[in-house]
């Protein structure tokens, strides 16, 4: 009875002492795995969670650099002409250096639009959460009465716009526009999907995607999107966008949702495969809208599964006809007319990458029978974006371009070098 007694007391100090010996590791695992809260000079903030929609989302606990307004003065040079690379409706984008060598795009915002001080730093606190590869990262901020200034990662080898609209370049082949249209998709989606509460990019156009060296996309100026509840659209008090990619629906109800966007991106699609820009006045009376000319086309395209009357003619049929069909459906699908019948975006990543798996994009739309909205109300809804002041008020003139893909006022030689964030 001793030896049972004896035996006992021992197991039962043994289990106690691995008790506390694993509560202690888990203890000191937490705290090796929770970042600092506080930096002098930084804001931090915690990286997003696992994404739900598996787009390759990374978590990000880095700092981010509260700038003083004559930190960036040095950094751009005294925000010198020379260094401007960009600017539109939001404000100018200069290219500046920061102490360790890393190039950055300061963006600096208009002041008066009445945003105030404490509505800008929630906003950026809300940017600095989100990381992606397939977006453009924030660096950092800066707020003073009079400047709000976001700084912004740079980006080496310009935008989509400038690679397929500009003049004197190669012709992008059909590998790397298919990369960049299912990289710009995922980032897109992340948005989407991914951020709570969820962001609405509202101005999504070629310009906006931004390309690295292995011409990976990164979607650029979400920062300056408004942000709406899951369970609400936004209406905007002013214009936004940028005419040609514009949603017909807006121009009636004003309202955007992420569908809004959805049509966005199927009008940078049409790009990707026709290679036209999406408002062209050197085309055909009739045909100067490329969602209009290409509507009738996506769907004989698909009857009959030849694309050569849509795929841009540079391309000489150098394409990948399974991968053609998936654009080309996902585009279709994007700019249906009906806003419940386009796919979230998540369904148009899916459908673009192989690995993303098969998707149904129908929604229960016939090929061909998208909508009852027909071409003549589509044309009224462009020229309602007329009246609107689509063509004088928006950002169609970033990083120094205008729509028309010439520079703009204030490009000067850095046109050949406009690949910053942040616009």
């Amino acid at each position: 009875p001793i030896g049972v007694i004896v035996g006992v007391a021992v197991a039962g100090f043994l289990m106690a002492l691995a008790s506390l010996f694993i509560v202690a590791c888990l203890s000191d695992r937490g705290k090796k795995q929770r970042p600092p809260m506080r930096k002098r000079g930084t804001m931090v903030v915690p990286g997003p969670a696992a994404s739900p929609s598996d787009t390759n989302s990374y978590e990000f606990t880095g700092y981010k650099s509260c700038f003083t307004y004559d930190e960036l003065v040095g950094i751009t040079g005294g925000f010198s002409a020379q260094n401007v690379i960009g600017e539109g409706g939001f404000g100018k984008v200069y290219m500046g250096s920061l102490g360790d060598g890393r190039r950055v795009a300061v963006k600096q915002l208009k002041v008066g639009g009445g945003q105030g001080e404490k509505e800008f730093r929630a906003e950026v606190d809300i940017i600095s959460r989100i990381h992606h590869r397939h977006l453009v990262t924030l660096v950092g901020y800066c707020v003073t009465e009079n400047h709000r200034l976001l700084v912004y990662e740079f980006v080496s080898n310009d935008t989509l716009e400038h690679h397929l609209h500009g003049e004197g370049l190669p012709v992008m082949d059909w590998p790397k526009r298919m990369k960049i249209a299912i990289g710009s998709a995922r980032g897109l989606t992340y948005l989407h999907e991914d951020c709570h509460p969820r962001i609405i990019h509202r101005d999504i156009k070629s310009a906006n995607i931004l390309l690295d060296k292995a011409f990976e996309a990164k979607v650029a100026d979400f920062g300056v999107a408004k942000l709406t509840n899951d369970s609400m659209t936004h209406v905007s008090t002013r214009v936004m966008g940028t005419f040609g990619y514009m949603a017909p629906e807006y121009a009636s109800s004003g309202k955007l949702t992420d569908r809004s966007d959805v049509f966005s991106f199927g009008v940078v699609l049409l790009e990707l495969i026709t290679g036209r820009k999406p408002v062209d006045s050197s085309q055909p009376l009739g045909e100067e809208s490329l969602v209009e000319w290409a509507r009738p086309l996506l769907v004989d395209a698909l009857e009959t599964d030849d694309f050569r009357e849509i795929a841009d003619p540079s391309l000489e049929c150098r394409y990948s006809k399974i991968e053609m069909r998936r654009m080309v459906e996902a585009a279709a699908a994007c700019i249906r007319h009906s806003v419940t019948k386009r796919p979230r975006m998540v369904q148009v990543w899916r459908s673009l990458d192989v690995d993303g798996g098969s998707t149904d994009l129908t929604n229960g739309v016939k090929l061909g029978h998208s909508t009852a909205y027909d071409s003549g109300q589509y044309s009224a809804d462009i020229e309602l974006f007329r009246r609107m002041g689509f063509e004088d008020d928006l950002d169609t003139a970033e990083y120094g371009l205008s729509d028309e893909g010439e520079p703009g006022p204030g490009s000067g030689r850095q046109r050949q070098q406009r690949t910053a964030a942040g616009r």
